[in-house]
């Protein structure tokens, strides 16, 4: 299986080698599994570019773009950009033209592609997740949702495959989107691979997730998170919130579903645990009195969401 690593300026440093490494070391444990062995992978490392340098300054040399024509997957590593508004704009930049239509040509021939982090920001860009479902890096949820908005973004999943296109979640998911290619081949050899890279299997980035940060990236949701943070252990009503906000229940949560894509109650419920999650882990109380803290009368409610968080549910 001939797999291009497309390297691009920027590249996030262990992005890229986290997926070198887990492909090659695929290929040097296929021989142990029982039977005969998986067809190795046929690793290059493509670019526009000759020579790249990654986020940290490193050189990498790389084959030319035309190597990813005739390749059974086509991976794009993450940009090393954290800053919301720089990422846009860099995605979106004549700098990145040229891998826009590579990508936009691979996705024409039907290659199957795969990204993780930011990198699912460029292939948004290049229009090759319209009318998909993907997943990204969890703090970068709502801007991805209000940029691209033919995009059904699942922030909360981990790795997501939707008609060829498979997508991970923040920066060291890129090992998580490895091992799903490498399990798209052989299950038991990407098994394998965990085991002596020491890699949990991880379905879920809700676990990782910060409400609040995500919040912040719009004025009356990150009122609404200020409002519930001040009222955690006592009963909430949405109309309450909406009325002391200044604005109708309806705009609040359509507010919520184009921000963070939950309703006012699910953020509710994540702040809960999350401040749940908090106490059980410093102050030493019972599950019970947690639970009375965080505005639950009796533990069973917190218990089913905070295993619910555990497994990345809806």
């Amino acid at each position: 299986m001939k797999v291009a690593v497309l390297a691009l300026d920027g590249v996030f440093d262990s992005g890229i080698s986290a997926v070198l490494d887990v492909l090659h070391t695929a290929n040097a444990l296929r021989g142990q599994l029982a039977g005969a062995a998986p067809p190795a992978f046929a690793i290059h490392t493509v670019g526009v570019r000759r020579r790249v340098r990654t986020g940290l300054g490193h050189r990498v040399d790389t084959e030319p773009a035309a190597h990813a024509e005739d390749a059974a997957l086509l991976v794009l590593p993450a940009l090393m950009e954290r800053r919301p508004d720089a990422l846009l704009e860099t995605v979106a930049s004549p700098a990145h033209r040229a891998a826009r239509r590579l990508l936009a040509e691979a996705r024409e021939r039907r290659t199957p592609l795969a990204s993780s982090c930011t990198g699912t920001f460029l292939l948004a860009e290049a229009g090759v997740l319209d009318g998909l479902r993907a997943t990204t890096s969890w703090w970068l949820a709502p801007v991805f949702r209000e940029r691209y908005r033919r995009v059904t973004l699942e922030e909360t999943r981990m790795v997501t495959t939707s008609d060829g296109v498979t997508t991970a979640g923040a920066a060291f998911s890129h090992l998580d989107l490895a091992l799903a290619v490498v399990a798209s081949r052989s299950p038991a050899l990407a098994d394998l691979v965990r085991r002596y890279l020491v890699v949990d299997d991880r379905v879920s980035q809700a676990a990782y997730m910060i409400p609040g940060a995500m919040a912040r990236h719009e004025p009356l949701v990150a009122a609404f998170e200020q409002w519930v943070r001040a009222r955690i252990a006592e009963p909430l009503s949405i109309a309450d919130a909406a009325r002391d906000l200044g604005v109708s229940e309806r705009t609040l949560q359509r507010t919520m579903a184009r921000t963070l894509g939950v309703s006012p109650i699910r953020l509710v419920q994540d702040l809960r645990v999350e401040q749940a999650e908090h106490l059980l882990r410093t102050s030493g109380l019972p599950l019970s009195a947690v639970a009375r803290r965080v505005g639950y009368e009796s533990p069973g409610p917190l218990r089913a969401l905070l295993r619910r968080r555990a497994t990345g549910g809806a």
